[in-house]
């Protein structure tokens, strides 16, 4: 039992936690119970918990895992969700398992529209990446997870006094200490996409210094050097999201959306 909620069995693990099938208090409908460790006397880590507790429940968008419910319970956070069938696009990032690039771009049209929503009501995703994009095809289910939660989770150590996140979807100005903005999402959509595409990542160092290294100063791989068959629209975009500089990113999710509406029905017009 995690403040009145009865645990039923383990539905995943991730960075930030471990997701639980969970009964709501009062034989209650069931949920998607996420617990989040909170180290023992770490007040600043209650409070990021805390926070982005309230910008998760305050999301309601169809885009976006509804939070019902969150808090603390000594020295575990937990968020009550809804449960989403299916799985994530971590099942779709590897060579021999990359989807069709129409239904790749249709995905991504919905998760920008997604953050275009977050970021109007002053949320950031700040780790985003296919573990955090869950996916049920047949009920065309599209949804963006655990907004703000790398602020309040543990991440990958680099020694360098990184904000949390994962290291190869963040943006040179993250690596740099810089806080999270749209633009760091937008970077990161960049990589998720790239790697969704080409079933790699735009930078993959055989260490963590190299990746840092590549991610702060090597540009990023044409995509079409890489996937020849894709259009060069695509190629452009997938670019600017992977911009250095912040300014070159795109701005809104919502004009991020409709280029990717316009090049996949190119795509489809050509066939």
């Amino acid at each position: 039992m995690i403040a009145g909620y009865r645990l039923l069995q383990t539905l995943g693990e991730g960075a930030h936690g471990r997701v639980y099938l969970a009964q709501a208090p009062h034989g209650g409908a069931t949920v998607a119970l996420k617990l989040v460790p909170l180290p023992s006397g770490d007040g600043a880590a209650r409070a990021a918990f805390e926070a982005a507790a309230v910008v998760a429940r305050r999301l309601q968008h169809p885009g976006i895992v509804a939070v019902h419910d969150a808090g603390i319970d000594g020295s575990v956070g937990w968020l009550a969700m809804e449960q989403v069938p299916g799985s994530d696009l971590g099942d779709h990032t590897g060579p021999g398992r990359l989807l069709p690039v129409t239904q790749v771009l249709l995905a991504a049209e919905r998760m920008a529209r997604a953050l275009a929503y977050a970021h109007r009501q002053g949320g950031v995703h700040r780790d985003l990446k296919p573990a955090n994009v869950l996916v049920d095809w047949p009920g065309d289910i599209v949804k963006l997870a655990d907004f703000g939660l790398a602020r309040a989770g543990d991440s990958t150590p680099t020694g360098t006094g990184l904000v949390p996140g994962s290291p190869a979807y963040m943006a040179p100005e993250q690596l740099a200490g810089g806080l999270p903005t749209a633009q760091s999402d937008f970077y990161a959509f960049g990589a998720l996409l790239f790697q969704l595409l080409c079933g790699r990542l735009p930078h993959e160092g055989h260490s963590m210094g190299e990746l840092l290294r590549q991610v702060a100063h090597e540009p990023a791989p044409e995509l079409r050097a890489l996937r020849p068959d894709l259009p060069a629209e695509l190629g452009a975009l997938v670019a600017r999201l992977l911009a250095k500089r912040a300014d070159q990113r795109p701005a809104d999710g919502d004009a991020l959306a409709a280029d990717l509406r316009s090049i996949r029905q190119a795509l489809a017009r050509r066939g």
